[in-house]
């Protein structure tokens, strides 16, 4: 089965109109509270939590603390229950507000009960804060009651906690995320040093974190080592470990600049120590991401629909393991514009009177997601990339680059929403067949 240009594509006029109602709805959002619910709101800590029971018609009980064990978590449990059965509530509500990693393990805890989850977004806290009593004062006996506050206004967030393959996607997927940071600010450190003991260095190899300049940084850690080699010998190095791209005309450049290096003299040994071992971090790293990358592809096989999203040129294992991990079970989204709030790629604009403001981006979804999203967006239009033409179009139109770069980042999001949801296989053809399709309507 091949997706139909109406399912995968839409026009830049239809991507408008469709924004425009965005911008109208509230995705994700709890509607609304029952009078007969019970409202827990909780501020997450790291060490020691608060909770707080109240009602939409404000009967409560004082806040309480509980900390992040069994013990804790029970207490909690048990403070709702009780509320629950003195205020005669027939539902129970429990929000927190989205702090990092902290809440894990309640949310996890609590995804075993009889409750509905609901997080607030940590602006909305700062904002109600002040409103309520006109103070920036915070304490952390407010904090739950103002968190409290917002689940009552109906504008908490409704949690989707991933589960199986994609609950393990996501994290390999911040692993990489992270060890790919590492790489990054190693790689800083390791150019601060070579500039220190060889500035010449990056005149003959521009991209130090290449395998040819690694191998000879090991193999040769300062001026003085590669000074006193022979032309003939370096160039035959430089030219197996890099495929020919360096030969001995830069090997005998090399050598030139290292006998005649204005690189410090003191304190050799210490930088060539620090070089050798921040050589070893990046070997370590290289295999642990190779590592992860291993585990992505592996989980990506047990994901029905995965070799769909991977039938879509530019998009490779690491980009569709982090679109799933990030992502979820895309059955908890009905509509293109809620998958959109998800990346945080929601357009929105600030307009008063005759003063049109200009369209962004939101910006408050998952920000590894929309990171992912971009990367692979600059893949697709790539020449004979399958945004390449859509790209074109907005560039042609006057679009900034970059502008032009989350348009193509929106409507990749929306292909694979489609691809998934529909069960289909990605069409190849699918710009020929927007081409007819607005033919024929014309």
């Amino acid at each position: 089965m091949s997706i139909s240009f109406c399912d995968m594509s839409m026009s830049f006029q239809q991507d408008v109109k469709e924004d425009i109602i965005l911008k109208r709805a509230e995705t994700g959002k709890v509607r609304g509270v029952k009078d007969d619910a019970l409202i827990v709101a909780i501020d997450v800590g790291m060490e020691m939590n608060r909770g707080y029971c109240t009602t939409p018609d404000g009967r409560d009980i004082k806040p309480f603390k509980f900390d992040n064990s069994r013990e804790g978590l029970d207490k909690l449990w048990g403070m709702a229950m009780a509320s629950k059965n003195r205020f005669k509530c027939n539902e129970v509500i429990i929000g927190y507000e989205s702090t990092g990693p902290y809440g894990e393990p309640l949310l996890h805890y609590l995804a075993k009960k009889s409750v509905k989850m609901v997080q607030v977004n940590p602006m909305h806290t700062k904002r109600l804060k002040e409103l309520n009593d006109n103070s920036p004062l915070k304490t952390d006996d407010k904090d739950p009651r103002v968190i409290a506050d917002i689940i009552k206004l109906g504008r908490a967030l409704s949690i989707v906690i991933p589960e199986g393959d994609a609950a393990y996607l996501r994290r390999l997927n911040n692993s990489r995320e992270r060890h790919v940071r590492e790489r990054t600010a190693l790689v800083n450190q390791l150019q601060q040093l070579v500039f220190l003991l060889f500035p010449e260095f990056k005149k003959v190899m521009k991209d130090i974190k290449c395998r040819t300049p690694l191998y000879i940084l090991k193999k040769y850690p300062t001026p003085e080592a590669i000074s006193v080699l022979d032309k003939h010998v370096l160039g035959e190095e430089m030219r197996k470990k890099s495929r020919g791209k360096f030969r001995e005309p830069h090997a005998g450049m090399l050598i030139n600049l290292a006998q005649n290096s204005i690189g410090i003299k003191e304190g050799v040994s210490g930088l060539s120590m620090d070089i050798r071992h921040i050589l070893l971090q990046l070997e370590m790293l290289k295999t642990l991401i190779a590592e992860v990358e291993g585990e992505m592809e592996m989980a990506l096989g047990r994901v029905s629909y995965s070799s769909k999203l991977l039938s879509i040129k530019g998009l490779g294992v690491v980009s569709v393991a982090g679109i799933i991990g990030e992502i979820g079970d895309f059955k908890n989204f009905k509509t293109r514009p809620e998958i959109m709030k998800l990346a945080g790629l929601d357009l929105y604009e600030i307009s008063s009177g005759k003063m049109r403001g200009q369209r962004r981006i939101s910006k408050r979804g998952r920000s590894l997601l929309r990171k992912i999203l971009y990367y692979a967006a600059i893949q697709t239009i790539r020449k004979n990339g399958i945004l390449h033409d859509y790209y074109t179009r907005l560039t042609d139109r006057g679009m900034k680059r970059m502008v032009a770069l989350v348009a193509v980042s929106r409507k990749l999001l929306g292909i694979i929403y489609a691809i998934v949801r529909d069960d289909s296989e990605y069409s190849v053809d699918f710009e020929f067949t927007k081409r007819q399709v607005i033919k024929k309507a014309a």
